[in-house]
């Protein structure tokens, strides 16, 4: 059971506060790093692109010029980065941190990255972008279950557990085995923590679902409000790669459809705002499942 309040007076040196979007996690860092003094570190992967600002709810300028933050807004939709990449960027900050004894606190929503840091990271090697292009040419061709079954062959562990539809980490699972020879699942299991133990304090916020869906349809409403259209424009008229992690953006599909002309505005307002409560749907079960152990607060 969650308690009944958190005493925010006397942090460990690193906190991490995971949880569906739209449960007031950046709220709650806020709160902290402006009552200890603490910096904080973005764990989401959609908020490291400068491109989607307003579309991925990154802090604002006046609650960023409240307490430092980083790893905000720091990658191009260009780029594609990893959880390798991400976690490198974010262990170098807290070696930084620790010899100036300031706290941290990392906060966002993307399990794999807190996963990483608390049970290990693979060390595996890049997959070419020649290779990675081809394997999601493949499975354009193919379709998702002709795709599985052949990754099936090659890693039965990954095949099976991947969920129906995340195309992206079947790509990425067949991309490492063509690349490197030897199956994602076995460079997992090759893992150690990026952090030690007893280092860190992890929190997971839990609104009830009802609460956390009406947020989330707020909050696209205001991103609407507020320049996502402009955001997801200006994002499509560069012309990038669909297989970008930028590109995948929750809502940059259902606006692009309305820039295009492909939908009214209301309906795809409506299918983002499905989209997001369905995205924050998949992350409750996943930190529920990957992380019981945690500190459970009722969030927004």
């Amino acid at each position: 059971m969650p308690p009944a309040s958190l005493d925010l007076s006397k942090p460990p040196l690193v906190t991490l506060i995971a949880g569906p979007t739209a449960s007031g996690k950046s709220a709650l860092a806020l709160k902290m790093a402006r009552e200890t003094g603490a910096v904080i570190i973005n764990a989401d992967s959609q908020q490291l692109y400068a491109d989607l600002r307003i579309l991925t709810a990154r802090p604002s300028p006046e609650d960023e010029a409240q307490a430092e933050h980083r790893l905000y807004g720091v990658a191009d939709a260009a780029e594609a980065w990893s959880v390798g990449q991400w976690s490198r960027a974010a262990l170098t900050i807290l070696d930084e941190l620790r010899t100036e004894n300031r706290p941290a606190v990392l906060v966002g929503g993307t399990g794999l990255y807190f996963a990483a840091l608390t049970r290990g990271l693979a060390d595996i090697p890049p997959v070419p972008p020649a290779v990675r292009d081809q394997i999601e040419a493949d499975y354009l061709a193919q379709g998702e279950a002709a795709f599985r079954a052949r990754l099936a062959d090659v890693d039965p562990q990954a095949a099976q557990s991947i969920e129906v539809g995340d195309r992206q980490r079947l790509v990425r699972a067949m991309s490492v085995h063509s690349a490197s020879g030897r199956s994602l699942t076995d460079w997992k299991a090759r893992t150690r923590p990026l952090l030690e133990p007893g280092s860190w304090t992890g929190l997971v916020l839990e609104p009830d679902r009802a609460v956390l869906y009406a947020n989330c349809d707020r909050r696209v409403d205001t991103m609407v409000e507020t320049g996502a259209l402009t955001e997801v424009r200006r994002l499509i008229a560069r012309n990038l790669s669909p297989a970008l992690p930028a590109l995948k953006a929750v809502g940059v599909r259902e606006l692009a459809a309305y820039t295009s002309g492909d939908l009214e505005r209301e309906p795809a307002v409506a299918a983002l705002k499905q989209a997001t409560r369905n995205y924050a749907k998949r992350q409750l079960t996943w930190f529920r499942n990957q992380t019981p152990d945690w500190l459970r607060l009722p969030g927004a």
